[in-house]
């Protein structure tokens, strides 16, 4: 999640939709009020040795501190975070001000999620013996687990940026994106995340009927925005 003064942007980090390689290559133009959400220790260690601003101005400030964020920081040693990954608007517009919410572009990117969820499936599911991907589906389903994320980027059920760039189309969006910002360059994406398909298959082969009709339905709002189809 970023949040550029500098650029007047505010990007918005999605699941499975190369979310930490476009925060690593926007980073590249941030400045130092700007506000970087912190990744992984890896995905950090890489964003440094490429030279890019790592995570900042994302920690809340002494006098915002509850007691739980003392025992944080005192007992756990971990300073308490007022701006994070995967942040949804709600909060990034509470914490910003209108003024500053209502003026910046607001960007996020979505996937098709058929696809994204044998993404996240993968990415949760490691193991060679892991479960069948129509019995991972049963499990989220039958404990509530949602896989949709579109509550990230809207505001009572409402949409709350200025664009949804599609995944699929991430080189034409990065175009876009460089236009509006007025960026010297068009960012390079670098590549972070191991590839946990490592079959390659296509998210096709993995659905049976059921499968599908559970995707339609936990994606539904997706799917309408985007005119995703299986």
């Amino acid at each position: 999640m970023i949040v550029s003064h500098r650029h007047k942007f505010i990007f918005i980090k999605t699941q499975k939709t190369a979310g930490t390689s476009i925060e690593i290559a926007l980073s590249k133009f941030c400045g130092p009020d700007d506000i970087i959400s912190r990744i992984s220790s890896v995905d950090e260690k890489f964003r440094k040795s490429l030279g890019y601003p790592g995570a900042q101005n994302c920690y809340k400030p002494l006098q915002e501190y509850n007691k739980s964020d003392w025992y944080r920081q005192l007992i756990k040693l971990r300073r308490p975070k007022k701006f994070y990954n995967h942040m949804p608007a709600s909060l990034i517009r509470q914490y910003v001000g209108n003024e500053v919410w209502n003026s910046y572009y607001k960007f996020c990117f979505e996937r098709n999620p058929w696809d994204k969820a044998v993404s996240i499936y993968y990415w949760r599911n490691t193991s060679e013996d892991r479960i069948s991907f129509t019995d991972y589906l049963e499990q989220c389903e039958d404990n509530g687990k949602r896989l949709s994320e579109y509550r990230l980027y809207t505001i009572d059920d409402k949409l709350a940026v200025d664009k949804v760039y599609k995944f699929e189309e991430i080189d034409s969006a990065m175009n876009d994106i460089t236009e509006r910002l007025q960026l010297p360059e068009i960012p390079l994406l670098p590549k972070t995340k191991t590839v946990t398909n490592k079959s390659r298959t296509h998210y096709s082969e993995l659905y049976n009927e059921t499968a599908k009709a559970y995707i339609q339905r936990e994606f539904s709002r997706e799917i309408n925005l985007l005119n995703y189809k299986f």
